[in-house]
């Protein structure tokens, strides 16, 4: 009997292709395995996640609306109050003269401004004696001087200032006085002249204006 002949050696790696070649993927386990290949994740470099934009804008408060005049009511208009009256109250060093008259006869101011704002219907000689004769009376002469100053101001739309009619004419009626005399002078009245010396002073002035234009041509 002869030797047995001792078996081949097989290598693994022939049979593997081998079985390689006579086996071929469809194209739906190709495509799976290159899904799987692509989705499996890499241990080697982790990926951050993505950052998060926060809009701090949101988060404010919204901005308080502007406030105008007619929100705020120190700011608000008084068309009703009245101007300026031109002096002040204590301003009486402007006329000498007439603070001076006032200071010792307050009674012959009173009447020169009462004649003017009454144009004419009431005298400066009667006005006068009616604030004499009132002023012992427990002084009620200032009720006379108040209703002419609400007089003057209604005439001149001037502020109530710096108080109350009546209480200026209780406390500081020459002061009061001058002030009132003071006023008409300077919206083109003299109280000294009268109501017809001031008539007869703009009748005189209408009269030279005519002339002197005639003159000139």
């Amino acid at each position: 009997m002869g030797k047995p002949q001792p078996a081949a050696a097989v290598d693994p790696a022939a049979d593997m292709d081998s079985s390689s070649d006579g086996m071929e993927l469809g194209p739906t386990e190709a495509g799976e395995v290159l899904h799987l290949d692509a989705d499996a994740p890499n241990n080697s470099k982790p990926t951050a996640p993505p950052a998060t934009v926060i809009d701090y804008s949101e988060m404010l408060p919204p901005p308080s609306p502007k406030r105008t005049n007619e929100a705020c009511p120190n700011h608000q208009e008084h068309p009703g109050i009245g101007r300026p009256w031109t002096t002040g109250l204590f301003d009486c060093g402007r006329n000498e003269t007439n603070a001076m008259l006032t200071a010792y006869c307050p009674c012959v101011t009173f009447g020169q401004v009462a004649e003017v704002l009454d144009e004419g219907k009431t005298r400066c000689a009667l006005a006068s004696f009616m604030y004499l004769l009132m002023s012992p009376a427990l002084c009620t002469c200032w009720i006379l001087g108040a209703h002419y100053r609400h007089q003057l101001r209604t005439k001149y739309n001037l502020v109530q200032a710096p108080a109350e009619d009546w209480v200026l004419h209780l406390f500081c009626p020459c002061c009061a006085l001058c002030q009132e005399y003071r006023e008409l002078q300077n919206r083109g009245i003299d109280p000294s002249l009268g109501w017809m010396g001031y008539l007869a002073q703009q009748q005189e002035t209408k009269t030279a204006a005519p002339e002197s234009q005639s003159m000139d041509k």
